[in-house]
């Protein structure tokens, strides 16, 4: 049944692969669990009913992939995302979080409309391969960059920005030894993929997570949750107090006060949301698919108006349950690098975040830096399409180099393609290329939108 609905054959895959896919894109994407109740807990919400929301509107749209598209791709509340709906919308704006899930709810309905009339199709189809090689590199490096500010090994600096962990000082058993476990993880992880241990990147976090356990029973990792480092051991495995989903479940409908609603400002947040979710997922499907070689001849993918109507319900979704913008993720990479194809590895990782509602206290445990190795594994795997790139042609390889750094320096997909697209059609215009690479209309719409929204959002 399983090789009939997902064609594993087809795929060259296997029942096993997809499952410890499924497993390790759950593994690395396990964090938003406790990170987006903690965001948007800032805005008022009550954090476990968020947790539960989070849970639901992760699992809900990880099976539509999986069912309506058959891709190994997982969603769950985007990063960035929660923070803009908390500490702008919410805390610098003023409006209630109710208000914020409508406007959330209103970007999906569009997103649903978009998808179902091929706007977000052609957005795809029309960025130049060039660039989709670029975002692939592009969200690799802005991986691996999470996986290095996750496991504390890069700080913030006043001076240079961001520096490397000192590994002394006193929170030396904490910090220190947490960045340490982080990097022996990369090791450890490194040398089972040489070996080619199926589902090396999975054994890896766990082993990085046994290592903390047990040098928190020795005395070696102390936790000090004031700075973010917590406890690896479970307090528990189980957790059956739900009661607290229905303070925001349906809120956005029943709790609203429209008469405080400025519709200038309401346009300015939905249309926010919108596109940094649109970018983020064309960016997530462009370079997870580039980097399987899902991706046709042309450049296309194949199924790609289910994966994006799966992304615009889970929205929807998502706004109903209680969480920010649920979208597309680029942890999905780590699946799809452990050898994921099919949408049984998203089936997977959907059918997790379902049982992490009840075994919350098991998921919650597992500490950033045993999550970090797979991150930093992941972005040299997605470093691979650098290859598909010609340094030798400047009108190319000058906008994809533009686009790679970008991403990790301005932390955002979304902005990653803003810098490509603009570069890549004006440099090509204005040297007179723009019948030679045959420049879409599309293009040029997009470059004029990109560059308004620098001015006005």
């Amino acid at each position: 049944m399983l090789e009939k609905f997902f064609r594993l054959r087809d795929n060259n895959t296997t029942i096993r692969t997809e499952v410890v896919a499924g497993f390790t894109t759950f593994m690395t994407m396990a964090y938003i669990l406790a990170v987006n109740p903690n965001i948007l807990s800032a805005a008022g919400m009550d954090a476990n009913a968020v947790l539960i929301a989070t849970a639901l509107a992760s699992f809900v749209g990880t099976l539509l992939m999986a069912l309506l598209a058959n891709y190994p791709f997982a969603l769950a509340p985007g990063m960035g995302l929660n923070a803009y709906f908390a500490f702008t919308v919410v805390i610098r704006m003023g409006y209630t979080w109710q208000i914020a899930l409508f406007a959330v709810f209103v970007e999906g309905i569009i997103f649903i409309i978009l998808s179902l009339t091929n706007v977000r199709e052609a957005i795809f189809n029309a960025i130049p391969l060039t660039l989709k090689a670029a975002v692939s590199v592009g969200i690799g490096l802005f991986i691996a960059f999470i996986g290095l500010q996750d496991a504390k090994l890069i700080v913030a600096n006043e001076s240079t920005l961001v520096s490397y962990q000192t590994f002394k000082g006193e929170n030396f058993h904490s910090i220190g030894v947490g960045a340490i476990l982080a990097l022996v993880g990369v090791l450890i992880t490194a040398i089972l993929l040489a070996k080619q241990v199926k589902g090396g990147i999975l054994a890896g976090i766990i082993i990085t997570w046994l290592l903390g356990i047990i040098c928190e029973f020795a005395g070696i990792y102390v936790p000090n949750p004031e700075i973010g480092m917590y406890s690896v051991i479970p307090s528990g495995l189980v957790s059956l107090d739900f009661s607290s989903f229905s303070q925001t479940f349906g809120a956005l409908f029943t709790q609203v006060d429209f008469g405080t609603v400025k519709i200038g400002d309401f346009i300015v947040i939905m249309f926010s949301f919108l596109f940094v979710d649109l970018f983020d997922t064309l960016g997530t499907l462009i370079g997870v698919s580039s980097k399987a070689d899902m991706l046709d001849e042309d450049g296309k993918l194949p199924r790609i108006k289910p994966a994006l109507l799966s992304d615009a319900i889970a929205t929807c979704v998502g706004a109903v349950f209680g969480t920010s913008t649920t979208t597309t993720y680029v942890e999905s990479a780590s699946g799809v690098t452990a050898g994921g194809r099919t949408g049984l590895t998203s089936l997977t990782t959907a059918c997790l975040f379902l049982l992490s509602v009840i075994f919350s206290p098991l998921f919650l445990s597992i500490p950033s830096f045993a999550i970090a190795p797979a991150l930093i594994i992941v972005g040299f795997y997605m470093m691979g399409s650098v290859s598909r790139i010609d340094f030798d042609n400047m009108t190319d390889a000058i906008p994809a180099f533009l686009c790679i750094i970008a991403m990790p320096l301005a932390y955002s997909i979304s902005e990653g393609i803003a810098v490509g697209v603009i570069s890549w059609t004006l440099i090509n215009l204005l040297t007179g290329k723009a019948k030679e690479k045959k420049i879409s209309i599309l293009m040029y719409v997009l470059t004029v939108l990109f560059i308004l929204k620098y001015i006005f959002l």
